[in-house]
């Protein structure tokens, strides 16, 4: 094989993470990076992640793998993407002494896709001291809306490092 040099790593996500916010994440010991490229759960969807900010999340997800039985994308996969972006913009406005948990989801699906990519769009509706709420709005290749979201946030203090789980 031959030589192959890189000058810099790119990120795992893929994503455009303000530069402000991987330095305020990362001084707290929090790789964004690691933390936004999509869980488990995401990964097997294919769920990918463009751009984020408090302000703006985006992200896409494929059809095709995704579907229920009648071969349309699955309620559940909107939901799934809803969430994965709407909890990013929740975490980057917390910062890293906080948690963003997802208290409430609703979605409602205008469209069914058999085939594409779609795309989710995730605005902050209400921002506050204890909860953030962002708007997900899931597009198809053509800019139609096929799902509207709304995700609620609880902000909480972050777990002291070490601290394990109380029941």
């Amino acid at each position: 094989m031959g030589e192959q040099t890189q000058t810099q790593t790119p990120p795992r996500t893929g994503a455009k993470i303000q530069p402000e916010d991987l330095s305020r994440f990362a001084d707290a010991g929090v790789d964004l990076e690691s933390m936004f490229a999509g869980g488990h759960l995401g990964n097997r969807m294919g769920v990918e992640l463009i751009e984020a900010s408090s302000d703006l999340v985006v992200g896409t997800l494929p059809v095709e793998g995704n579907t229920q039985p009648y071969g349309l994308l699955h309620g559940g996969a909107s939901a799934v993407l809803a969430e994965h972006l709407g909890s990013i913009g929740a975490t980057l406005y917390a910062g890293p002494a906080k948690v963003a948990v997802g208290v409430e989801l609703n979605c409602t699906h205008h469209r069914g896709l058999r085939s594409g990519i779609v795309t989710g769009t995730a605005t902050p509706v209400h921002r506050g001291r204890t909860m953030a709420t962002y708007e997900v709005v899931i597009t198809d290749d053509q800019d139609r809306r096929v799902c509207t979201s709304r995700l609620t946030c609880l902000i909480r203090d972050a777990a002291p490092k070490g601290a394990g789980a109380s029941h």
